[in-house]
């Protein structure tokens, strides 16, 4: 039986960034992948496709341009699957190639196939090409998620498909309706929509995003329904059904009846732990197949770590890979620092959002005297440059000791422009660095000035 020091289980996010770490530190490291390419889902079908497709519709849609040259102004008059696929294949196969790269420049092996416990400290590998046993003294799982399913949701890969099969859709639907409104569903719906796409969300809770800023996410929906997009809040899906036409009927809990050309149903993930028979490594999932961690990412055994979108929220590709090298340096007895109450989240909506620490109604809860300062792209030249007239950023920060707090932007850029404030917010530094600083003109980072000048003249009436 070959043994290594450590075993990562997953190239994902996570499992990369794990095994690299593990390996910088002197380990002898081994990665089992499941599929036959490396990746995991954040290269091969969620986040890099996602991201990907999005930056080929606002391309191909001429979406940044239509307030400059009119709403009929479009790079392509007819925009295909195939367009948006091409592209997205593209960035597909570098992104492998350069994850092949470094995990060979790094002497990690890669082992394809599936992976179940024998014990704690041994794998079995399942694949084309026989079965064989591995022995570990660390290890890591960072298998990340799956599509949830539903039995109300008959998911056919054709015209009722979840976020993994996107991309297999033959054509773009003239409706879709999108069951789900968190991060998938709404990113989906912007894109869908900028193709001119009339789509319905379907979302059970009163509002999107309920981890965002009120205000942030009541600006893109007004985007959503300017662009079209109907929202059906707090309500639930009973059934799913395929019509002999090939239309698609979403019957709701409350009697309507939605008709669509196509349904995508993006209701949450759920952990990829099926063929790891955990029960014999001695660890437990959750009914979401959600393994729990401590602070350090370690499991109920000590010596096994789990990080990225199998641990559950935030489920950020970048988050995850902070959790697989923070993992993976607790493992080897590596001394790390890294602060989960400023890790910034990036949500590639149209228009995209972005924001790192508290939200108003959070502080409120807290009682903790605030006040806000905002600038809105259309008052700064870069935004009617670039043909964004609609963003805006939101500073928000403590009223006597002008520490910033909170950092909110919705608008082109947004997940780029967060990054000037999360460092000062880090830093613990002040609404004053702002009015201070000087920013290139013109650039969009001239926000944070107009927000800080608005907020202290707040100030100002006191």
């Amino acid at each position: 039986m070959q043994s290594f020091d450590m075993i990562v289980i997953g190239s994902g996010p996570a499992g990369q960034r794990a095994a690299i770490q593990a390996a910088k530190s002197g380990k002898r490291v081994a990665v089992i992948e499941k599929a036959e390419v490396v990746g995991g889902t954040c290269i091969n079908t969620g986040t890099i496709p996602s991201k990907t497709m999005r930056e080929a519709v606002l391309h191909l849609s001429g979406y940044h341009y239509q307030s400059i040259y009119g709403v009929n102004y479009r790079v392509k008059e007819k925009i295909t699957m195939g367009d948006l696929a091409f592209r997205v294949q593209h960035v597909i196969k570098t992104e492998i190639d350069v994850t092949v790269a470094q995990l060979s420049r790094n002497n990690i092996e890669v082992l394809f196939g599936i992976a179940g416990f024998v014990d704690p400290h041994t794998i079995r590998v399942t694949s084309v090409r026989g079965v064989a046993e591995y022995r570990a003294e660390m290890i890591v799982i960072g298998t990340g998620t799956k599509p949830a399913v539903s039995t109300k949701v008959p998911i056919n890969g054709r015209n009722i498909i979840n976020s993994d099969q996107i991309l297999q859709m033959t054509q773009i639907p003239k409706t879709l309706i999108v069951v789900g409104g968190g991060v998938i569903g709404v990113e989906y719906t912007c894109m869908f929509a900028a193709l001119g796409v009339r789509v319905i969300l379907i979302e059970r809770r009163p509002r999107l995003l309920e981890f965002a800023d009120s205000e942030i996410v009541e600006a893109l929906s007004y985007h959503l329904r300017d662009s079209r997009v109907t929202l059906r809040l707090n309500e639930e899906v009973s059934s799913v059904e395929e019509m002999a036409d090939g239309a698609v009927v979403a019957n709701l809990e409350s009697k309507k009846k939605l008709s669509g050309d196509a349904l995508l149903y993006a209701v949450g993930r759920q952990g990829n732990v099926d063929d790891l028979n955990l029960a014999a490594a001695g660890i437990t999932a959750d009914g979401r197949g959600r393994i729990p961690v401590d602070a350090d990412y370690r499991t109920e055994q000590a010596h096994i770590y789990a990080a990225g979108d199998v641990i559950g929220f935030p489920s950020l590709a970048s988050v995850s890979m902070e959790q697989g090298r923070i993992a993976a340096a607790h493992a080897c007895n590596k001394t790390v620092h890294s602060n989960p109450a400023t890790y910034p989240y990036g949500i590639f909506t149209i228009p995209e959002i972005s924001f790192i620490g508290k939200t108003e109604e959070q502080l409120t809860e807290e009682d903790v005297p605030y006040e806000v300062g905002l600038a809105y792209y259309r008052e700064i030249a870069r935004g009617q440059i670039r043909g964004d007239t609609t963003g805006r950023l939101k500073i928000i920060f403590h009223r006597e000791t002008r520490e910033l707090l909170g950092i909110h932007i919705i608008g082109d850029s947004a997940s780029e422009l967060l990054h000037i404030g999360q460092a000062v917010l880090i830093l613990k530094g002040t609404i004053d660095y702002f009015v201070e600083t000087v920013f290139n003109y013109p650039t969009l980072a001239e926000c944070y000035k107009a927000a800080a000048f608005n907020g202290l003249n707040k100030l100002a009436r006191f």
